[in-house]
């Protein structure tokens, strides 16, 4: 209990936790779950679950934990020390991983466990884990000769460490970048409190002025709001070739990219796949690569009228009455915020003055508590930094369902963007059940000048969509860990509960009583979440093929996509295909998109799409009932949320809709319905 990494009776001890408690903690579990694994082996010819898979099971879900804590924390609050041991284990923890899936003998018992009188006894649940592990084992390389295990193992060290080295780059690209401006002048068109939080961080470096960094809460009000074009344009271009070859060359992740593809491609073949994308979808809802460009190709076929559109409005407004003749890609989001101001009569920095912290999570809350009959509460537990804070989950009854951290503001050494991940999952340990905890992670604003952090509209709809993962995690009632939660949900199908979270910030019985305007207490207006509502659809139709890009860009460039060529001609003709905005030809997209190149994403940045589909005809069935409908509600926590990864996706959704998914929900909701 010395290593707070080895303590597993409760919580984890971020307070405790050190750097030099890494190496050793790796250490041991290893070392411990190999002795469990050679027990376990004894038992491979005469397989039964309590004998063969349950304790390995919790072996490997302590390991998990431990590291788990370790990768948070590398995520949250990134030191040199700590990050210096997480590279170091992490070949370890990568090899224990790709070794155990590679165990012949461990994929005999599987097999003779799925061919025994036992299996056809076992729950569902566990008869899908079986399944899956087969599966997992063919895709492991459990099938490979000698020489070709020892070469997959080699990959797949090279592969983790080379995304972690991709993901750090970016980091600290972002994290170097300050840009002082000494001419008050140059603020022209900022809200106050992003003024205020520019003068704070300049403070904070002992500078005169104002700093702006390339974290959200600088860069994206900067790119909106600030009149200076050549402020606009100085972010763009720096924000636009991070962790590129124009600035320093051991944080340029080009080589990078190309080392990733190349090991991916030589992964998937020793596997015997045409592709790496062959194999990424092989336990994915998406039939092939070609089904899912088929898919692709069709909605921006929908979608690129509306996109032309869109973009021929901007073009005519910034000319006419803006004055600017070439609009350039830094002018984008500062003129979308000026047109959208003139037709609909609002701005976002208006909007985001009605949504402070703590009324936001108040109406999160109260909306779970309409759906599903639970509360929520502040509680205690060990933390990584002050913004983090920690609560229980409990049913009306008062039992305790679920816990989750909530760490919302951008900062350096956190990593960017929005996530939830699992701590601790839910699984039957004897006669109890262990409660599942949950890590939900933004980058919103932190408060400045002594009011509390408010959010954007926008911002509002990535907690409420992060917080649909949270529930997925928490909600389950399956009690094997493998299928529990979010675990052994198909990939494409994972974000149907966080997009179908969404649509509840668009809908005025949820919005009513989630918003106080900061300044003077007052909520929403009626009529300015009318105006909202009008402008939902705004350039909706250039946001859908931006999305589709991605898409085809990454399952493109996993589908027999030629080593030798550069990624960024195959951006380019699929910008031919589908794009109305053109980014400059100095813009290194690829060497940002950590989502396909360090977040496992890989051939599946799709699934965005995939799972919207899903998630807006879930939703439809709401608009049909209540949108609050507790009876509905329940339906889709019992058939949806509830059964984890149990059974197909296509299964639970169909349990819940009473039919397959359609696309129309998501063309109405997008407003592009022809």
């Amino acid at each position: 209990m010395n290593n707070p990494l080895l303590d597993f009776s409760g919580l984890p001890r971020f307070a405790d936790i050190q750097p030099s408690h890494v190496g050793p903690a790796v250490d041991t579990l290893i070392a411990e779950n190999t002795a469990v694994l050679a027990q376990v082996l004894t038992e491979a010819a005469s397989p039964t679950w309590e004998r063969f898979v349950a304790p390995l099971e919790d072996a490997n879900e302590r390991l998990s934990r431990a590291w788990g804590q370790v990768s948070h924390l590398n995520a949250v609050v990134n030191t040199p020390a700590l990050r210096d041991a997480y590279n170091a284990n992490l070949p370890k923890i990568t090899q224990y991983w790709a070794a155990l899936a590679q165990n012949e003998a461990l994929f005999a018992g599987y097999k003779a466990l799925r061919a025994s009188p036992e299996f056809q006894a076992l729950n569902p649940a566990r008869r899908k884990i079986i399944d899956n592990e087969l599966r997992d084992f063919r895709l492991g390389g459990a099938e490979l000769s000698p020489k070709d295990k020892a070469r997959f193992l080699e990959i797949q060290e090279a592969l983790a460490a080379t995304g972690a080295q991709f993901e750090q780059n970016l980091m600290d690209t972002t994290n170097a970048f300050g840009y002082l401006v000494a001419d008050e002048a140059a603020l022209h068109g900022l809200p106050d409190e992003v003024i205020q939080a520019a003068r704070d961080a300049a403070l904070k470096d002992q500078h005169g002025g104002w700093k702006f960094t390339l974290h959200a809460p600088s860069y994206g009000p900067v790119m909106q709001y600030a009149e200076s074009r050549k402020l606009r344009q100085e972010l763009y271009y720096s924000y636009a070739t991070r962790a590129s070859e124009f600035g320093k060359a051991e944080w340029d992740n080009t080589p990078l990219i190309r080392k990733l593809l190349q090991l991916r491609s030589e992964e998937a073949r020793l596997l015997g796949f045409e592709s790496f994308a062959d194999l990424s979808l092989e336990p994915k809802m998406a039939e092939s690569p070609q089904a899912v460009l088929a898919f692709l190709k069709d909605l921006a076929a929908r979608a690129k009228p509306f996109a032309e559109k869109d973009w021929a409005e901007l073009e005519t407004f910034a000319r006419e009455t803006l004055g600017l003749d070439q609009l350039e890609p830094w002018d984008v989001a500062f003129v979308s915020e000026k047109l959208r101001n003139q037709r609909y009569a609002f701005s976002d920095q208006e909007v985001k003055q009605y949504f402070p912290e703590d009324q936001v999570l108040q109406g999160l809350f109260w909306v779970i508590r309409q759906l599903y009959g639970l509360t929520v509460s502040l509680s205690e537990a060990p933390i990584w930094h002050e913004d983090a804070h920690f609560y229980d989950l409990r049913d009306l009854s008062g039992a305790l369902v679920g816990q989750f951290y909530l760490d919302l503001y951008a900062r350096n050494g956190k990593r960017g963007g929005a996530w939830m991940d699992d701590a601790i999952t839910r699984r039957r340990r004897g006669n109890a059940i262990q409660t599942p905890v949950a890590y939900l992670t933004c980058n919103f604003s932190a408060p400045v000048g002594g009011k509390p952090a408010t959010f954007t509209h926008d911002e509002v709809i990535t907690l409420f969509h992060e917080f649909g993962h949270g529930l997925h995690h928490l909600l389950t009632r399956i009690e094997d860990l493998p299928v529990s939660g979010i675990n052994g949900v198909e990939w494409d199908a994972v974000e149907l509960p966080s997009q179908f979270m969404e649509n509840f910030c668009w809908e005025w019985e949820v919005l009513e009583g989630m918003t106080r305007h900061v300044d003077t207490g007052k909520p929403l207006p009626r009529a300015l979440f009318d105006r909202m509502l009008a402008a939902r659809h705004f350039q909706s139709g250039m946001q859908t093929v931006r999305q589709i890009e991605f898409s085809l860009f990454d399952m493109q460039l996993h589908t027999g996509f030629p080593q030798e060529d550069n990624p960024l001609q195959l951006l380019e003709r699929i910008r031919d295909e589908v794009a109305v905005l053109r980014p400059p030809a100095w813009h290194r997209f690829p060497n940002s998109f950590s989502h396909i190149f360090a977040g496992g994403y890989a051939a599946g940045y799709y699934s965005y799409k995939w799972a919207e589909v899903l998630s807006s005809d879930a939703y439809s069935l709401f608009e049909e009932k209540g949108v609050l409908d507790a009876r509905t509600g329940a339906r889709f926590r019992d058939e949806i949320l509830a059964v984890g990864g149990s059974r197909p996706a296509l299964d639970s959704f169909v349990a819940f809709r009473g039919r397959k998914p359609n696309i129309d929900a998501l063309l109405r909701h997008s407003g592009m319905r022809i």
